[in-house]
């Protein structure tokens, strides 16, 4: 790849993402393929990209750089949202997803007959913990230095 920071961060991506599959086993006791291509989870894979590209590029370039303060401002808006935004939403879709089990109960008929159950469900692993978004920054953070020490000058 021509540009070596961004081959960096996107193997810190696929590093991340290939990893969910054994930490979910780990846990769960279950293989679930779908954690490959699916977001939330350990580790965050947002939070490994955007920590390669900043730790390569303060690495290579230095942290007094325009380069290295692009980099560092992209990561930290990325983690914020991964670990506030996007983990609140996907518990107001818990919450939403269990609506439908709420009106029956309350209602006292199964489904009811003015109430029709929602045909999908919102997804709701959509953002990380904090301990998933600091694993991913650490895998992250090796990446890039690997990343920026095997490069050519």
């Amino acid at each position: 790849m021509a540009n070596r920071g961004l081959g960096t961060a996107l193997t810190a991506v696929a590093a991340a993402q290939l990893l969910k599959l054994p930490m979910h086993y780990a846990n769960t006791g279950r293989w679930d393929f779908r954690k490959i291509i699916g977001s939330g989870g350990m580790p965050s894979s947002h939070s490994s990209g955007v920590s390669a590209l900043a730790v390569y590029t303060a690495t290579k370039y230095g942290v007094k750089t325009p380069e290295f303060a692009i980099s560092a401002m992209l990561g930290i808006i990325v983690m914020y949202d991964a670990m506030n935004i996007r983990r609140h939403a996907g518990e107001i879709a818990i919450q939403v997803n269990n609506l439908d089990e709420d009106v029956e109960r309350l209602s006292g008929e199964h489904p009811g007959i003015y109430h029709k159950r929602r045909r999908e469900k919102l997804k709701e692993s959509l953002g990380h913990q904090p301990r998933e978004v600091i694993a991913g920054s650490l895998l992250g953070a090796c990446l890039g230095f690997i990343g920026a020490l095997t490069a050519k000058r």
